[in-house]
């Protein structure tokens, strides 16, 4: 215990960055320093002295500001850095040994959906796994990758005008549902956050609606969102759930999002398992 908390004392660093970033999320979340500073079991006094940089918080400190404010694992970690500590959180690859068991839950996941769409996304709305139904349907929609093309991202599928634009029915409201889904993982991030270029990206696609540029949270207020897409003349029918792991200890684990379709209707259902059969599965 001593030797690391003189690891973490030498690592220690001028504190300016560290007072920007407590006060840009104390007032993402609507916090005073009073506020923040008796949540966190401190005086508002010790707090503007941290934001100042007129004080230099111990890690435990720092975590638990980070923890009041209810900041996600990538943040927590910022945090720490612009205070002179080290990470407390990896952010390990999927490919990783130590996820033997969240990449294991996965497979289960995916395969117990079958003959249903399963897929599975990072924060940035990447494709990282899919089930042999997702794949098949992406296929059967004209949107299969190309081989070597890195995963398909579904905002850029959802958004672009040669992606699932002219087979989805009612897509302004469908896209602006998955919209606002990023809107709500942007909460605080900065300019330079990859998901925030993304959406800049997308949103500069033709036949946007402005209005998708601000958020509008009662856009997104159904419990669940039908998604509909047209093909070979007829409609698959759809609901669709989100699911994230509950106690992540992992950035990436965290940042983690299972999005599995339910049939929404006997046709659907018929339709899927038809093309599944067909496809040999």
């Amino acid at each position: 215990m001593k030797g690391e908390n003189m690891t973490a004392s030498a690592l220690q660093t001028p504190v300016p960055e560290l007072g920007r970033l407590l006060k840009h999320w104390r007032q993402v979340q609507g916090m005073s320093q009073l506020d923040l500073a008796l949540e966190a079991g401190s005086s508002a006094r010790h707090l503007s002295f941290i934001e100042t940089g007129r004080s230099q918080p111990s890690r435990e400190m720092v975590l638990r500001l980070a923890e009041t404010l209810e900041l996600p694992l990538r943040e927590r970690n910022r945090l720490l850095g612009a205070a002179g500590f080290s990470a407390a959180y990896r952010a390990r690859s999927l490919d990783d040994a130590q996820f033997d068991k969240v990449r294991a839950a996965l497979d289960f996941m995916l395969q117990k959906q079958e003959p249903y769409p399963a897929l599975v996304m990072n924060r940035s709305f990447d494709v990282l796994m899919i089930n042999q139904a997702g794949a098949k349907m992406l296929g059967a929609l004209g949107l299969a990758p190309p081989e070597g093309a890195g995963p398909p991202n579904t905002l850029r599928l959802m958004l672009h005008p040669d992606g699932l634009r002219p087979v989805t029915r009612d897509w302004e409201r469908a896209a602006g549902h998955l919209i606002e889904r990023a809107h709500r993982q942007l909460k605080g991030a900065e300019d330079n956050d990859p998901l925030r270029q993304l959406l800049a990206e997308v949103l500069s696609y033709p036949g946007v609606p402005e209005s998708f540029a601000i958020e509008n949270p009662s856009a997104d207020a159904l419990p669940v969102l039908p998604l509909e897409f047209e093909l070979d003349g007829k409609v698959l029918s759809w609901i669709t759930t989100v699911a994230s792991f509950g106690t992540p200890q992992d950035v990436t684990a965290e940042e983690i999002m299972v999005e599995s379709f339910f049939p929404a209707d006997a046709a659907t259902e018929g339709m899927i398992r038809t093309l599944m059969a067909a496809a040999g599965e």
